[in-house]
């Protein structure tokens, strides 16, 4: 069964630089309790990996984190638990979930971070959603909306 995060702050709408979107990340990794499923949205380059990078440095994740934009799936090893970084923009249908292992990783005992969550459909379960926008007065900052 997946647990959701108590706030670590009221977070709607934070205008944060990348530094400051790593920080978030961090304390959040930190306060994240398996098992979890996070969903990342935004536009291609809003920092859903950075984000999600961020996110395994707070979880204890020792490994480079980097992008499974083509592999779809990268699985890291935390002392805490299993973390599972999944991007879905190349799946074309939900049906295809079922290809990566989704309801076994989503309903393990694991951390899973999902980048482009809406292709999961029907078939993404309950989760602690984040959002990143572009911040429209400043090109360098994202608007992070959580929760």
């Amino acid at each position: 069964m997946t647990r959701f995060l108590p706030p670590l702050a009221p977070v709607s709408g934070l205008a944060l630089d990348e530094s400051e979107l790593r920080q978030w990340g961090v304390r959040f990794g930190e306060a994240a309790e398996a098992p979890l499923v996070v969903t990342l949205s935004g536009e291609l380059g809003a920092g859903k990996t950075t984000l999600a990078q961020a996110i395994c440095a707070g979880y204890e994740v020792t490994d480079p984190v980097t992008s499974p934009t083509y592999a779809l799936v990268h699985e890291y090893s935390s002392p805490r638990s299993t973390v599972f970084h999944i991007d879905l923009y190349r799946l074309e249908n939900e049906a295809q979930l079922t290809n990566i292992g989704w309801d076994e990783i989503v309903n393990g005992d694991a951390l899973v971070l999902v980048e482009w969550p809406e292709r999961a459909g029907a078939r993404l379960p309950p989760h602690v959603p984040i959002a990143l926008e572009y911040d429209p007065g400043d090109p360098a900052r994202r608007i992070l909306l959580a929760g």
